[in-house]
């Protein structure tokens, strides 16, 4: 039997043999262990050898499920993103289309914090998963009544997606309280030379005076401020 592509293993095209006694394991319980050594470990640390230890069986018996690394992790992908948010409140209603996308741009990040190595899996060309292909069906849903072109609407996914992830990996590798850790290092910085950098020195302060500082600080704001962008055009591209 030929070896079942990236893709076919995505979409379960791939040809089943109907031969032969029941599998021991099974691809989806061989993704959901990948996920847990991934998740505790790092993608690093993710390999056949150990993941065929993990499951008490030989490396080799796992290349009858999944040829390699490069499809493991596309499959773990897709299933550490799971299915989007259920936005059909903002479907083709042009007054809740911000509802929609922003809670599609907290989903997501939600799902990156909780899967830190899926954001590296994300970079470059590669075949899309369902689950992922459901993300991007689910933002541009959320789009339809906004007058955007579909380049358009597949630009503010990236737009958006860009600024999640991006903060997503700048907190995966602070401690268990991210936002206490940094308080703790700007404050050491500034005592050392709060004096060179008095701009940041009175930003810091007055963010600590005001209370703030959680980590979905910054992710509100940037998603807020994108979509004040959209709603800018989307008002142009109605004549308002």
């Amino acid at each position: 039997m030929p070896t079942p592509t990236t893709v076919q293993l995505l979409w379960g095209t791939q040809p089943r043999s109907k031969r032969g006694p029941k599998p021991a394991l099974s691809l989806e319980g061989i993704v959901a262990e990948a996920i847990a050594l991934a998740d505790a470990e790092g993608l690093a640390q993710l390999s056949m050898q150990r993941l065929a230890e993990r499951l008490g069986f030989t490396k080799m018996s796992l290349y009858r499920y999944v040829p390699g690394k490069e499809q493991l992790t596309a499959l773990m992908l897709d299933a550490a993103m799971g299915t989007p948010p259920d936005n059909t409140a903002a479907q083709g209603d042009s007054e809740t289309w911000r509802a929609g996308l922003r809670l599609w741009a907290e989903s997501i990040y939600e799902r990156y914090c909780a899967h830190p190595w899926a954001i590296e899996l994300t970079l470059g060309a590669r075949p899309f998963g369902p689950n992922e292909m459901a993300w991007t069906e689910n933002a541009l849903v959320a789009l339809d009544g906004t007058g955007l072109t579909g380049p358009e609407r597949l630009d503010t996914i990236v737009l958006v997606n860009g600024h999640v992830r991006s903060l997503a990996q700048q907190l995966q590798s602070l401690g268990a309280d991210p936002t206490l850790e940094l308080a703790d290092q700007l404050a050491e910085m500034m005592t050392a030379a709060g004096d060179r950098y008095p701009a940041v020195a009175a930003a810091f302060a007055e963010d600590a005076a005001a209370g703030s500082g959680s980590s979905n600080d910054a992710l509100n704001f940037g998603i807020e401020r994108v979509l004040d962008g959209l709603a800018v055009l989307i008002a142009r591209r109605a004549g308002g």
